[in-house]
Order: C-alpha cells, then structure tokens, then sequence
C-alpha cells in the first residue's frame, strides 16, 4: 500500500477547509437559484463525491422550501489508481430518473470522462434536466471537447490532488484539505 505520510510529505496544500467552505456556500446559492421551484435529485457520484455532496445538501437545506430527494450512483475510471481507464459501474441509482430533475454531484472534474458518462447515461434514463455539480475543476485541455460542468467551487492545478473526497491511492478521502502533489504520482 502506497504511504499517505509519505504523500503528504510531497504535497503542498492548495485549498484550505475554509476555502472548501466559502465555495460550497456559493455554489448552493446559485444552484438554489436555478431550482425553478422543482424538486431535484441530488445524486451522489461515489465515493469521490460523498464528502462535498453532504456538505452541498446542509448547505441547500439552510432554506426548508428547497426540496431534494438522495440517491447515489458508483461508477469509476480509477478503481485506486492515479489514472483513468475504462468506466466501470459498480452501482446504478435506485431512483427511477424519468421525468426527474437530476444534479449528479461529484469531488472533481478532471478529464470528464466519467462524468459525461453518467449524465449521458441520466439522459437515457429520461431525465427532465441533468446539471452537474463539483468541487474541484482542473482545467487542462485533455478533457472531453467542451464539456465543462454547470457549478464548480474551486479550481486545481494539473497535479495529482486529494483530500476533502478525493483519494490518493484509496486514501486520504477524510483530509479536510485539498493537496496537491508536486510531482507526478
């Protein structure tokens, strides 16, 4: 098992908890918004996006007349590894989507691969709406052509990071900060 202690040791902090904070506070503001009185799906990318998917929904909930109902969806590129490869669904959510408003919410939008995905995959469901929420945006080049996501609270640099939701090698999910390593991993 790769060392977390070692990890840590190579990377630099880029966003404090209190940054993570500020960000999740402004993008429920907008996505509240954008509700237009609908009661959305707030639909959790695992495990990735458990974290700030918590945190978003205590945020959208500060106002009772905004309504979501929760499900989750399990679907990887990574299965621990630093890089991406083929999607894999490990676990479809239980909520019928026809009809439905959807916000897929997920840690980090890298590639997009995953996530373009998914919200194709929500479409085919017959959802009404599917508009996708992260915390963290790495915006590189190497990305799936114009897709970009609806609300994103925080930029990253193109380094591996983790923490907040985000994993190095299966851990580090429940650092309260966002690293980066500063060389490749």
């Amino acid at each position: 098992m790769t060392d977390l202690a070692e990890a840590l040791r190579r990377s630099d902090v880029i966003h404090d908890r209190a940054a993570i904070d500020a960000a999740i506070a402004r993008m429920a503001d907008a996505i509240a918004g954008q509700m237009d009185g609908e009661r959305w799906l707030l639909l959790t990318v695992m495990h990735g996006g458990m974290f700030f998917a918590a945190e978003l929904a205590l945020a959208l909930g500060r106002d009772p007349s905004r309504g979501f109902d929760f499900d989750y969806l399990h679907a990887t590129r990574y299965r621990g590894q630093t890089r991406g490869g083929e999607l894999a669904w490990k676990h479809h959510p239980a909520t019928p989507l026809q009809g439905r408003h959807v916000l897929l919410v997920d840690d980090i939008l890298d590639e997009g691969y995953t996530l373009a995905a998914v919200r194709e995959w929500c479409r085919q469901q017959g959802a009404a709406a599917v508009r996708i929420a992260v915390l963290a945006w790495k915006r590189h080049g190497r990305g799936v052509p114009g897709f970009a996501p609806d609300h994103y609270g925080l930029e990253v640099p193109d380094r591996y990071v983790y923490g907040f939701g985000m994993d190095y090698h299966e851990q580090g999910r429940n650092l309260p900060d966002i690293y980066a390593l500063r060389e490749p991993a």
